[in-house]
């Protein structure tokens, strides 16, 4: 994967809400609004949830799932494609709510049933960054 753009990693650190997007079990498209933390290093987009969510579901009824999570304001946007991870490990959902708090300056909610979902980004696309 080609690494963003400066513009677009300075974007990519703004405090927007954005979208992600799973496949439902008849195939169709579930879009949600989401906050999602991005990891240049890892090349790996977090986004925490519970584990009884749709978005969640989706992702563990099909391992390898192909997301998309995206994020716009005005003209421009970018969108990170990959393939998604449901986990419960408490070291990963820590690790998310870090740098959560880090992107968004405040915690996440902290539900008993959190998980988070790793993308592991192969895909950028976007326009005007």
């Amino acid at each position: 994967m080609k690494s963003p753009s400066a513009r677009a990693a300075a974007f990519l650190a703004e405090p927007h809400l954005c979208t992600l997007t799973t496949l439902r079990p008849d195939g169709s498209p579930h879009v949600t609004a989401v906050r999602f933390t991005w990891d240049p290093v890892a090349g790996v987009a977090r986004v925490l949830t519970v584990a009884s969510s749709r978005k969640a579901r989706n992702v563990t009824r099909r391992p390898g799932a192909r997301v998309a999570v995206c994020q716009a304001e005005g003209f421009r946007w970018i969108t990170l494609e990959g393939t998604a991870t449901v986990y419960d490990d408490p070291a990963r959902v820590a690790e998310g709510a870090h740098r959560y708090l880090d992107r968004y300056l405040s915690a996440p909610p902290a539900p008993p049933d959190r998980v988070v979902i790793d993308i592991v980004v192969d895909r950028i696309l976007s326009l005007n960054l």
